[in-house]
């Protein structure tokens, strides 16, 4: 058998890591179709520019996706945002945001993916989130005022992350996720960077209002299922009432 097995290993990193690079180029396509090509008018794609770099995404890779997204490199995108509600296993309510462009085949992947769940019609569980903006940050100080920088950012809520949460804060760095009005994003993300804070997020997204109370069992079995939701090419983001 000798070492196939170690082959099979290095196979699958560099299927996941393909699939992530993958995902960060078409983050930066679409936040610079959303929001324009010029990275410091733009808080999602400088989010996503730098979230790139850090992933080894080569300079004129991202460059290209700009230009894709923002239509100014002679080929525009055809990519179509598309939102689907439903559950996941224990009824934990799941919102996915795809971009495609190939509906019909989205939509046929995610009926497959949602069959230890439920695919509910528009409309379905959007009631039992906020949609908001969403910055996270994080700031070399481990001892840096959430609250205060919440408060002069122009934040409306704060809640302290670290590594644990999210791998791109550092370890040892104080780090935030500011919820915002969804037209304060930009503002928000701005005094951030003026005031020696990195944005590794800025973006719109939904936030459960409530969560369902789940056993070890449970959670792993939701967490599973959310995951085989991200791994699919076209999902973009997942949103899930799960803590």
């Amino acid at each position: 058998m000798g070492r196939q097995w170690l082959h099979a290993k290095r196979a699958i990193v560099n299927l996941k890591k393909g699939q992530v690079v993958q995902k960060l180029v078409k983050e930066i396509t679409v936040a610079a179709k959303l929001g324009g090509g010029d990275i410091d008018a733009n808080a999602r794609l400088h989010a996503a520019v730098e979230k790139a770099k850090k992933a080894s995404v080569t300079r004129d890779v991202i460059q290209r996706a700009i230009a894709k997204g923002a239509g100014t490199g002679g080929e525009g995108t055809n990519l179509e945002h598309v939102v689907y509600e439903g559950y996941a296993p224990h009824k934990v309510p799941v919102i996915v945001e795809v971009m495609t462009d190939n509906h019909n085949r989205s939509s046929s992947d995610l009926r497959v993916l949602f069959k230890k769940g439920h695919l509910g019609g528009a409309g379905s569980n959007k009631f039992l989130f906020d949609h908001v903006g969403i910055v996270e940050a994080h700031h070399a100080d481990p001892a840096a005022d959430l609250e205060a920088a919440g408060i002069e950012a122009g934040a409306n809520e704060f809640q302290a992350i670290n590594h644990a949460h999210n791998d791109d804060i550092p370890e040892g760095h104080a780090g935030a996720r500011f919820l915002t009005d969804r037209t304060a994003v930009h503002a928000v993300a701005t005094w951030l960077k003026q005031n020696g804070w990195s944005v590794t997020t800025a973006e719109l997204g939904y936030v459960a209002k409530t969560y369902p109370e789940l056993d070890d069992t449970a959670r792993a079995e939701v967490g599973e299922f959310l995951q085989e939701i991200e791994d699919n090419d076209d999902v973009q983001r997942v949103w899930a009432a799960l803590k």
